[in-house]
């Protein structure tokens, strides 16, 4: 296959999701000449339909004690489950299975909460200056993340982990039946208590992710798309060449930031990248009467809502192992059940837009974010799971650091690929 030209790529970015936009927006700015290829449309895959929730609050990893006892008893209420696995022998499937069994542990939680508070907390600012900088119109809240709660054991739990964060640092309020409806109108009436976290934004990511791909355009990246990644060639721990569908890159550096397909794409490189796909579903509508004036988690049913000025999405379930993205009709109506048990809806929905995507989900819940072990010109940023949005703005300046010799503004020790 002939080279696409002679010259060198700078920078070769593999994904055009929220991580591989971001390491293009801070490697620009850090005077790094970018080329980004996407094996369909850049800005537009998994990132794009999610709930579009900024949480620096998520710090407690997706591997965490009562995960795997949760998920057994959810399987076995299949109508309101948030939760479902594809049933597999496929080896890698089945290793990744057990590696996160075993990480559902407390030592796992209390080794991940720093990396991901700090990493989190740079993103939530990064999101904050490049949207007053760049003055991107997606309608960005800084209004917080607000659980609702029907059942007082759920409630208690919240409550529970409300003092944990607490003592995290995060910024936390409670508040009883009465204050949660003054706060949240579109609450039913038995809804009776809430936790709010804070410091927590939201935005439409799809808008937030076409304006980023635009300006990186501007900032002078050689964005392509449709142009799937078939190989490389390596020498002297080095990736040489980048083999396309569209033809051959010699590079100076490679970013693998392809999210759930990224052991596929770096299939050459004999990295052991244990990435399982994770699709979750999301369905998008008009603005009801009565609008949520909060970003809102449906504290028992697992169900994100997130206003995005004249639209409403809804985003729910894991279903881990199942590479399709195709959404499934039986789960979007369920998602709307759910959300209906919570939330005053018009009696009829005017749904726009029905999503499925895949999350890269690691068996420790933590991303992989850091030099490939094998190849000194090799970073890899992926494996973010559901926080690939929330995250990507944080792991776009700290992979720019990290490529250009800088000392990073958080420690990436914690996010190696070497702890597999």
């Amino acid at each position: 296959m002939p080279k696409t030209d002679m010259l060198k790529r700078d920078v070769l970015i593999i994904g055009g999701g929220p991580v591989g936009l971001s390491c293009a927006y801070y490697l620009l700015k850090s005077g790094r000449q970018v080329t980004l290829l996407d094996a369909k449309e850049i800005g537009k895959g998994s990132g794009a339909g999610n709930a579009g929730h900024i949480v620096p609050s998520h710090v407690i990893p997706l591997a965490a004690p009562g995960v795997v006892t949760s998920a057994l008893k959810w399987m076995l209420d299949p109508v309101h489950s948030p939760f479902g696995m594809k049933i597999s022998l496929d080896p890698n499937y089945i290793a990744w299975l057990l590696k996160f069994v075993i990480a559902c542990s407390e030592a796992n939680v209390q080794r991940s909460i720093k990396p991901l508070n700090e990493l989190g907390q740079l993103s939530a600012k990064n999101f904050a200056q490049i949207i007053a900088e760049e003055k991107f119109d997606c309608a960005y809240q800084e209004m917080g993340l607000l659980h609702l709660f029907k059942t007082e054991k759920a409630f208690h739990e919240g409550q529970h982990e409300a003092e944990f964060m607490q003592k995290q640092g995060i910024p936390v309020s409670v508040y009883d039946k009465t204050r949660i409806h003054e706060i949240e109108p579109a609450a039913v009436n038995d809804v009776l208590g809430g936790v709010h976290f804070t410091g927590d934004a939201h935005l439409n990511p799809a808008v937030f992710l076409k304006l980023l791909s635009d300006r990186v355009r501007v900032m002078g990246a050689e964005m392509l798309e449709g142009t799937a990644v078939t190989g490389f060639e390596s020498a002297e721990g080095k990736v040489r060449v980048v083999r396309t569908s569209q033809g051959e890159f010699e590079v100076e550096h490679v970013i693998l930031a392809a999210g759930a397909l990224t052991p596929s794409v770096a299939r050459d490189l004999k990295l052991n990248i244990p990435i399982q796909p994770a699709r979750g579903y999301s369905m998008t509508m008009s603005a009801t009467k009565t609008m949520p004036s909060h970003a809102l988690i449906l504290g028992e049913r697992r169900v994100a809502v997130s206003p995005m000025g004249g639209l409403l999405r809804f985003t729910g379930r894991l279903e881990v192992g199942n590479y399709s993205m195709e959404p499934n009709p039986v789960w979007i109506q369920r998602i709307e059940n759910s959300s209906r048990e919570y939330l005053r809806l018009d009696e009829k929905l005017d749904v726009k837009e029905t999503w499925a995507g895949l999350r890269p989900t690691t068996p420790d819940g933590v991303p992989i974010i850091g030099r490939s072990p094998k190849h000194s010109n090799v970073i890899l940023a992926t494996g973010h799971a559901m926080l690939g949005l929330s995250l990507g703005p944080g792991t776009g300046q700290v992979v720019a650091e990290l490529l250009c010799g800088k000392e990073s503004r958080v420690n990436v020790n914690p996010f190696a690929v070497e702890r597999f």
